[in-house]
Order: structure tokens, then sequence, then C-alpha cells
């Protein structure tokens, strides 16, 4: 039984009091997720107990630290319903497994001319890798659009996709909109066009279910920290037969089976990816993370997070000047609530909810493209996770109040005082 308040006992930061005593309300779930107990606990008990480099030494430590590392390579295939576990890859965030697919991805297919596939609504992490690869190897970028519904353009997808489209990669769901899109429908375009599709899957696996194998994408990228885990650790998924014939990201050791005077030859995957000694203690933790999540249950978890986002769209509807970015309904937008105020800087409004204990993002979400084609330069982004609750809905709708009648007060103020200049103005002429 889903019990959030015996949910919330596992993460001490909510107990946390902040600006005069208010209780912590942490909407800031899609930059980082708290992290429970059992992740910290794991994260200290491998650095008390079995501290070691792992995979070279044969010494007691090093043979634990290896066998508490490799297991959780498992525990993501499990948990994303890959074929095996030599294609999950280990990189520090879903930024370097894009970065990562760029450039030997980019070296090994793409030629001049050739085009990768993005879409509007991309995160920059799934920007700026496509933009330094066009600068090495003068390709072309082209844009899906999206819809006045916040979606992607579906029907201009089969016009956009050319033989020259060597990769298509898109977000899962957006950062922004929480628009969840339909990665299946593009994958059988893909697959007609013979196009590598790549999934930016940061904000998705998370808070859905996510079937690798179902999706029939051939690359996905997602990071532990969104999902209970800790920084510095990023998965690559990526099917055995692309992997093998790219060539490797980084040199150095682990990476290579043999070198001499004059070469190199590379290791097996996965480890051909994974240069250098990795992030040992925090890829063990993340598996603590998994085990957590899928002990409360990722379908839990969404429909959760749907009631989450019904009841805050709901409360929001009594700001009328509010404008609400993304899917209307909470189902395709799961966990995610975009919005400005077409008066208040969201800088502003994000600096009040503060003093209030609200933790909310504003700014561009690292979308500027999609802030442009919104028609705004930043905005303000609510995001929540299974140990909110209604009652921080509440709290948080009450700041936000507080906050545009405090801005509502100082711009009748302005006006004002505005007036009294005018008068004098006109009595000073008279």
């Amino acid at each position: 039984m889903f019990d959030v308040n015996k949910i919330r006992k596992d993460f001490k930061i909510l107990e946390r009091k902040i600006w005069d005593g208010k209780p912590l309300v942490y909407f800031d779930n899609a930059a980082t997720t708290q992290k429970p107990k059992i992740v910290i606990d794991t994260l200290v008990n491998y650095y008390e107990n079995y501290n070691a480099n792992i995979h070279r030494g044969v010494h007691k430590l090093a043979e634990e630290a290896t066998t508490a590392y490799e297991s959780v390579r498992d525990k993501v295939r499990q948990f994303i319903s890959a074929d095996d576990s030599t294609e999950i890859i280990f990189t520090r965030n879903t930024t370097e497994s894009i970065n990562l697919l760029a450039y030997s991805l980019g070296e090994y297919l793409m030629g001049e001319g050739d085009e990768v596939l993005l879409s509007e609504m991309e995160h920059h992490s799934n920007l700026i890798p496509w933009y330094l690869l066009k600068e090495r190897k003068k390709i072309q970028i082209k844009f899906l659009p999206i819809t006045d519904s916040y979606e992607l353009d579906y029907d201009s997808l089969k016009k956009i996709v050319t033989k020259k489209t060597k990769i298509i990669s898109i977000t899962h769901k957006s950062n922004v909109l929480g628009t969840v899109n339909d990665i299946k429908k593009i994958s059988q375009i893909a697959s007609a066009n013979g196009s590598i599709l790549i999934v930016d899957a940061a904000q998705s696996v998370p808070h859905l279910s996510v079937n690798f194998s179902d999706l029939n994408c051939d690359f996905l990228a997602f990071s532990s920290h969104k999902m209970c885990g800790p920084t510095g650790v990023g998965v690559l998924a990526g099917k055995k037969e692309i992997l093998e014939n790219m060539p490797p990201f980084m040199g150095g050791g682990e990476m290579i089976r043999k070198v001499t005077f004059d070469t190199f030859s590379t290791n097996d995957l996965p480890w051909k990816f994974e240069a250098g000694t990795p992030n040992i203690a925090d890829v063990i933790a993340f598996g603590a993370a998994i085990d957590y999540i899928q002990n409360i249950g990722i379908e839990n978890i969404y429909n959760y997070e749907c009631q989450l986002t019904e009841y805050a769209i709901e409360k929001l509807k009594q700001f009328e000047f509010l404008k609400i970015y993304g899917p209307k309904e909470a189902k395709k937008r799961a966990g995610i609530i975009t919005f400005s105020n077409p008066v208040v800087h969201p800088h502003d409004i994000a600096t009040i909810v503060d003093q209030y204990g609200v933790a909310i993002r504003a700014g561009h979400h690292c979308a500027q493209p999609l802030m442009k084609k919104l028609g705004v330069s930043s905005t303000c982004r609510a995001s929540f996770y299974f140990y909110n609750t209604k009652e921080e809905i509440d709290i948080f709708i009450d700041a936000l109040k507080k906050a545009f009648d405090y801005f509502a007060l100082g711009a009748c103020k302005e006006l004002k005082q505005e007036n009294k200049e005018v008068g004098k103005q006109r009595v000073v002429r008279r």
C-alpha cells in the first residue's frame, strides 16, 4: 500500500525547517530528487567497509567492490528491461551519455550533409553535443515542431525525415512541459528509414515504466540523481551490435585489452566506454535507489504524481492571469507544471515563495530554444515526486497568492506615485 507519510520518514531533509521555522516544501524534483536514508547509508557503508578500486584487484576488498558495482549494472538492465547487461554503460550523467553518442556514433556514422533530427522541446543536453558535431562534421540539424497543445507534431515527422536523417534524438518527457512523447510511434518511422533513435529519458525513467526493448529505440540515456540516487552517475543503454562498431569515447585505463608502443586494442563491452576509475561508491548507492523505487512500485509513483498534478492544476486555476504550459491532461504531463505571470518575473516569484519554504525552479530550464518558441525568456516550474503531498501544494498555492498580492500592492503604489508626479507637473504647468 502506498503510504506517503511513511515514505517521507525515509527522507530526513524533508524534516528541515527554513526561514523562521517554515517546513521545507521541495518542488524542484525535475532538477534533482532527494535521497532516502538507505541510499546515503549504502554510500557510507562502501567508504567505511570495502573502499577499493574495482576489476583489477585480486584482494578481498577489490572483489567485494567489484561484485557490488557490477551487480548494479544488472539491476539497471532489469529495471529498464534491456536484453543484456553488457548494453548498460555507466557515465557521469545524461549529458555525458549524449555527448558520448554525439562523439562516438557521430564519428562512426555521420558524414558531411547527413542529418540529425531533434525536437523543439529538447534540453540543452540534447542540443549542444549535436551542435558540436555539426561544427566538426558539417552535418545538418533539423527540428520536429511542437503543436499548440504542447505535443510533438507527429504529422510532420514523415515529411521531415529523409534518407539523410541518420540520427533522431528525442526527449521522452519534456523537463519544461512535462509532455510524454510517443517514442514507439517515432521508432516505427526511424526503423523504416534506417535511422538511429536516441531517447533522452532523464525525466521519464524516474516517474513512469520505461521498457527499453519495447520502445524499440537504439539508445536510452538517464541519470541516477533524478531518481533518488547520488549525483555523478548516468546510464547509457544501447543496442550491442551498434556499440560494438562505435569507437571509444575516451582513452585510458580499463577501456583497453592490450597496449603496445605502437597501438592498442579496446576492451569488451561495456568497459570499452568506461575509461579510468569509475564513480564506484555512487554507482553502488544508485543500486540502493533502484531497489527503493521498485519496492514502492513505478506504477504507484506515476499514479500518485498524476493525482498531485491534477490537484495542483485545479488549485492554480484561481489565478486566472497565469499562463500554464503543457498538455491539459495530468497523465500526459505527470509531475511537472510550468507557468508564468504576465507582469511578475519568474525569479521574483521563486524568491518570494522561497521565503515561505517552497523551493521551485525559475529560469529557462536549459531549454532556451523552447522558451523562444513559447514567446517567453523564462518561466516558473513546480515539479513533484512521490514524497510530496497535497498539503505541500496548499502551502505552495498560499505562498503564490502572497507573492502575487505583494507585487500587485507594489504596482498599485507605483501607479499612485506616478499619478502624484503627473499631478505635480500639471500644477506647475498651470
